[in-house]
């Protein structure tokens, strides 16, 4: 059973805290930013002691594993955005991964070829998706900071825990920010009126404050689970990483200052140690959802959305593994990128799959073996085993629907990278040397004794393939609009670099105005 470190005394988020909140539950969804949740807050004593409130906080952080509900998003069916519409989108946007359409399964009404294809529209439902997953972390956490505020700590107190509340709020504003640009500023929970767009440059300054006014009261060193000072340093790093694109004024230099802050973290000497079952071990690791099936989290199945149905019978002797659905995979290119030597090709599943039981060819529905391709014949109706499989989380024949790997947000390898490609940007090539060639070497590659920006473009694809970077990095690097596989060319004005603002938002609140180079 995974285990966090942290003590009641100091209102920390305890494992029990992050799974199921009684309070958090009642508090219903408020993504469009209208419906007032303040009298749905419990009105009772609850939440008055030190060690009540702890329990509150840790609701806050069970909202990073998104929400059940039947949604337009999955048709109705219960759907945790995390691992799925989220990551699908992002990633599926990139240069990465894709979602083919195989026979009549993952068509979906066209959004996953609309994600290839850049060109979707204000009714894709797993843009919907990622609007709904933040606003509604943003809104839960507004209403739990009014809890707070309300309860019987002592000033100082309540300012230390709602510290870290206004981190994960940052961390929720940060997506909203590099995803849809113009998003509405909300931190009053008691506000009746309807909000209107902020500016991407008004929301980048809002976290950049927000993330400033809150460092000296957030927690110091390494703390498994919770918003610490390393944390938001991370955040700020990656917000002034891509500040060029967000605002049109480049910050490298505060980008490395950031990354110079974030202390007491490794690189893991073997690379999937990161994202084995028990990965909360990793010293790597500098925030992540914690998952463990035993304490009933839910929300944590990627792997089911990219292994073929039979693949069961390789992964377990008596062919009774999970269900898996054949989804998600990679891009034609991508497993071909890696060098034969380069550990993080492992990443990808490819070839043919024996039988865990007595080794025989592991067949498909239609009696041809289960031998994956990285090639994609056809895109819109592709064989069962077309595609390399998502394979970087570790995996066991007993696992359960919901598996118990924690979900990586940010890593040590992450901080490496920034320093490596920033002091490129500033002209310091040795230095950005010694930062990636760290990450290659663990990859078992040999080092690199000049450096490109297309060098350093691919480190960031191969180091964090399949973790929900590459769509950013994308767009950093100009990359996103050009050309590729089943993807023509992005309009000339690049509006695609934000999502449109779904329209079930905007029919429900009229001050929101559609972003540029989108229709209602």
């Amino acid at each position: 059973m995974k285990r966090l470190n942290i003590s009641i005394s100091n209102i920390l988020p305890i494992r029990k805290a992050w799974l199921g909140v009684g309070l958090l539950l009642a508090l219903s969804s408020c993504t469009d930013l209208n419906e007032q949740l303040y009298d749905k807050v419990s009105q009772d004593d609850y939440g008055k002691t030190q060690s009540e409130v702890a329990t509150i906080v840790g609701g806050a952080y069970a909202t990073l594993r998104g929400y059940g509900s039947g949604t337009p998003e999955g048709n109705g069916v219960n759907c945790y955005p995390t691992c799925e519409y989220v990551f699908f989108t992002q990633e599926c946007s990139s240069d990465e991964a894709c979602i083919p359409t195989r026979g009549t399964d993952w068509f979906d009404g066209g959004r996953y070829q609309q994600y290839q294809r850049h060109n979707w529209d204000a009714n894709n439902t797993g843009i919907l998706s990622i609007w709904r997953y933040n606003f509604t972390g943003v809104s839960k956490v507004n209403a739990i900071i009014y809890q707070v505020d309300k309860s019987g700590l002592t000033d100082e107190a309540k300012n230390k825990v709602k510290a870290e509340l206004r981190g994960l709020r940052a961390y929720y504003y940060y997506n909203l920010l590099d995803c849809f640009g113009n998003v509405p500023i909300s931190t009053d929970f008691t506000e009746k009126v309807l909000p209107t767009n902020s500016t991407r440059k008004e929301v980048f300054e809002f976290i950049e404050k927000e993330l400033k006014e809150i460092m000296p009261l957030l927690p110091s060193g390494v703390t498994y689970g919770r918003f610490t000072q390393n944390v938001a340093n991370t955040l700020l790093a990656r917000l002034y990483l891509n500040a060029e694109v967000y605002t049109g004024t480049p910050r490298w230099q505060d980008c490395l200052d950031a990354c110079d802050k974030v202390q007491g973290y490794q690189l893991t000497p073997n690379y999937k140690a990161s994202f084995a079952i028990q990965n909360e071990k990793s010293p790597e690791i500098i925030f992540a959802i914690p998952y463990d099936h035993k304490q009933g989290t839910v929300g944590n199945y990627l792997a089911s959305m990219t292994y073929h149905y039979n693949q069961k019978q390789a992964f377990d002797p008596a062919g009774v593994y999970q269900w898996c659905g054949n989804g998600i995979c990679a891009q034609p290119g991508l497993y071909s990128s890696f060098d034969a030597q380069d550990v993080r090709r492992n990443s990808l599943l490819i070839g043919q799959q024996y039988s865990a039981k007595d080794g025989s060819e592991v067949l498909m529905d239609n009696g041809e073996p289960l031998n994956y391709t990285e090639e994609i014949a056809d895109f819109t109706n592709a064989a069962q085993n077309a595609g390399a499989r998502l394979n970087k989380y570790e995996w066991s024949a007993t696992d359960q629907w919901e598996r118990d790997n924690d979900w990586v947000l940010m890593r040590y390898a992450e901080i490496l990278m920034m320093q490596a490609e920033c002091n490129f940007r500033l002209g310091y090539i040795p230095t950005a040397l010694t930062y990636i060639n760290q990450i290659r070497k663990r990859a078992g590659l040999t080092d690199l004794t000049s450096l490109t920006l297309d060098d350093i473009d691919t480190e960031w694809k191969h180091e964090f393939v399949f973790e929900g970077l590459r769509r950013t990095t994308n767009i950093r690097f100009g990359t996103y609009y050009n050309v590729w596989w089943e993807k023509p060319a992005d309009p000339a004005d690049h509006h695609t670099g934000i999502y449109p603002i779904p329209k079930d938002e905007l029919d429900k609140n009229p001050n929101l105005k559609q972003n540029p180079g989108y229709v209602n």
